[in-house]
């Protein structure tokens, strides 16, 4: 089994998972496939939906002897006609739904691996949100036990290893963690379908946030039962590879519509407000003039049309960087999720995301509400400001927010101030906090989108964001000419802005003082001819840093990364690999996971890096794709794409 990040957003992530039965892509669906009854054949959903994966339950398969027979001789993959990847549950919901199941949680594993399953499941204990903690923690401890004896006994099948801990975080994660230690392959999350069908989103925020913390990185996690579209976009973003849904034909067979804001009777409905093939091809009088169990198959197929559709979405959205926007789309349509939103508000909760949160976008943050300026990429921006930047002088001057680039906006006013006094900083009050105009042009202070009026949620959030950047400084703000009078003239030499903009741009994107190791010499700076803007970086005339026109932030140059590795002390900006691979690495080979022994842990996806030796001997530069806890923890794929290398 392999798994591997390809592309990523929020915590969300784009990966190949790859078993024996084929190669599957991240996020997807497992539709449910009930081989006692298959109203839609797994070969009818893979030629229609493009279904890779399906999910059957061995408990279903082991009680029913025909059925059996069938799967020990031939194999699961022939019962259901199905030559794809296919994961088996092991009867943990039905033992929840029905009571008390006779089967052995060894035996039910084994079963699984006997009839050819690619991810088997252990036979877990369901916790439920009404259950004491007491109870919840004896679950918890049966589970773990049941899950260590199962490992034993897997093969080579891969292993689902289920997290429970009712509505506890804490007993969540510290089963995740005890289940991380285990030789498990692939990490659902259960026991929330309670929670789904109670709309209780704000707990099953709770468990899919303590159960990743608790989790390997490097494994797949399955919300478990979670088969409602309008779920999929926030569970993606919180780190959720995959789904399973018997909701498309339980729906169906009560003549209810699946739509990513919610779920529609097709009685209450006018007309089919959806153009995928089934609703193009019927009107409401003809499906409700048709036979029950064909009108069940059609609308399960909208329902299964609807899914994926949000899923290639999700992905598409992960892929241009805007998946945040969407989790936040989607949760306006829904008062219970757009409350859950607000659990990512409280601090652990920024902290933990912002590690997997891109430091750059390729798309502008596009503000949907008051819930917006509460992204982790937000939060980190506004951390760094408090934390790497220091001002020129001792006065400032704050303009409020207006069109983007506030360096042109405001150019004519600026140069006014300038000719008075140039010994003067000058700050935006933005939608998005404090900004300094020598960070005007990074990602995401001009790379964002805000209505000229926010909400005063947002307004007051912001204001006490400005108040603590402020705080002991002399500040003037900006009402007019008259401002001018306010402070004295001063005609003495000041420093170069496009210097100080290096500089300052330089220490959030790399560290405080970074801007001071790579400008300590004779500067050379090489601007577009288009558009005037800074391009390329010279010290001495070393190529040390070039400019992202698409965000503002810096590519590091060799030679720039030799200033930083001399400046910085270890680890910090650094890569540590194997020595054996060192030699690839100088060839411009870039570094696998596998290979990486140690790295900063202030590293963030999309980050700028050092790659060194063991002995710390810097031997290229690069941009990372994961993180530390990803590097350390992955045994496939890359985690840096190398740019240059030490000859």
């Amino acid at each position: 089994m392999k798994f591997e990040i390809k592309d990523r957003d929020a915590a969300g992530r784009i990966c190949k998972f790859t078993t024996k039965h084929g190669t599957i892509n991240t996020p997807t669906l497992l539709p449910v496939i009930n081989p006692n009854k298959m109203l839609i054949t797994p070969k009818e959903m893979k030629n229609l939906f493009g279904v890779e994966i399906v999910i059957t339950n061995s408990y279903i398969i082991f009680k029913d002897k025909k059925l059996r027979k069938i799967a020990l001789e031939k194999g699961v993959h022939k019962l259901i006609d199905f030559n794809g990847p296919i994961m088996t549950d092991s009867g943990t919901f039905q033992s929840y739904v029905y009571g008390d199941i006779k089967i052995d949680p060894i035996e039910i594993v084994e079963f699984q691996r006997d009839i050819g399953s690619d991810i088997g499941t252990i036979l877990d204990v369901f916790s439920t949100p009404n259950q004491k903690k007491s109870e919840v923690e004896q679950i918890v401890k049966e589970t773990v036990k049941r899950a260590k004896k199962s490992v034993d006994v897997k093969g080579d099948m891969a292993l689902a290893c289920t997290v429970q801990g009712s509505i506890y975080p804490d007993v969540r994660q510290i089963c995740a963690k005890q289940l991380s230690k285990l030789d498990s392959d692939f990490f659902p999350i259960g026991g929330v379908v309670p929670l789904m069908e109670n709309q209780r989103y704000t707990d099953l925020v709770r468990c899919i946030i303590y159960s990743k913390k608790g989790l390997d990185p490097s494994k797949p996690v399955h919300l478990f039962g979670a088969g409602h579209p309008l779920i999929f976009p926030l569970a993606v973003a919180l780190g959720c590879d995959f789904f399973d849904s018997s909701a498309y034909v339980k729906y169906a067979n009560d003549d209810r519509f699946l739509f990513p804001w919610g779920t529609e009777k097709l009685d209450n409905l006018i007309e089919l407000p959806c153009s995928c093939p089934i609703c193009s091809k019927y009107t409401k009088t003809e499906l409700l003039k048709m036979d029950k169990n064909v009108k069940t198959i059609e609308i399960a197929k909208h329902n299964l049309y609807i899914t994926f559709m949000e899923l290639k979405k999700i992905r598409n959205a992960i892929a241009q960087g805007n998946l945040w926007e969407l989790v936040e789309r989607r949760a306006n349509s829904n008062p219970y999720l757009l409350e859950a939103l607000k659990e990512l508000r409280k601090k652990e909760n920024k902290e933990f995301l912002e590690q997997f949160e891109p430091t750059s976008k390729k798309k502008a943050l596009f503000y949907t509400g008051c819930q917006t300026i509460h992204r982790p990429e937000v939060y980190r921006i506004q951390k760094r400001l408090l934390e790497r930047y220091n001002e020129s002088y001792d006065t400032t001057i704050v303009f409020p927010d207006g069109t983007k680039p506030y360096s042109v906006y405001y150019s004519d006013k600026i140069n006014r101030i300038f000719k008075r006094n140039c010994k003067l900083n000058i700050l935006i009050d933005s939608h998005l906090g404090p900004v300094p105009l020598e960070l005007d042009e990074m990602y995401p202070f001009a790379q964002s989108i805000f209505p000229d009026v926010t909400d005063k949620e947002t307004e007051e959030f912001v204001t006490k964001i400005f108040d603590d950047f402020i705080k002991n400084k002399n500040m003037i703000c900006w009402t007019g000419s008259a401002t001018l009078n306010e402070f004295q003239p001063n005609q003495e030499e000041c420093k170069d802005f496009d210097i100080m903009r290096i500089s300052a741009i330089s220490d959030m994107q790399f560290g405080k003082g970074a801007g001071k190791a790579i400008l300590n010499g004779k500067i050379r700076i090489v601007k577009s001819k288009k558009t005037s803007k800074i391009r390329n970086i010279y010290c001495n005339e070393k190529h040390v840093l070039s400019m992202r026109a698409e965000d503002g932030m810096f590519t590091l140059k060799l030679d720039g990364a030799k200033l930083l590795h001399k400046y910085f002390k270890y680890p910090k900006l650094r890569v540590v690999v194997d020595d054996d691979v060192s030699a690839f690495i100088k060839e411009g080979k870039s570094v696998f996971s596998k290979f990486v022994k140690d790295c900063d842990p202030e590293i963030r996806p999309f980050d700028e890096c050092l790659i060194v030796n063991e002995s710390d001997v810097l031997i290229a530069v690069g941009r990372c794709l994961l993180n530390r806890i990803e590097m350390l923890s992955f045994s496939y794929g890359m985690a840096v794409k190398t740019r240059d290398a030490v000859g």
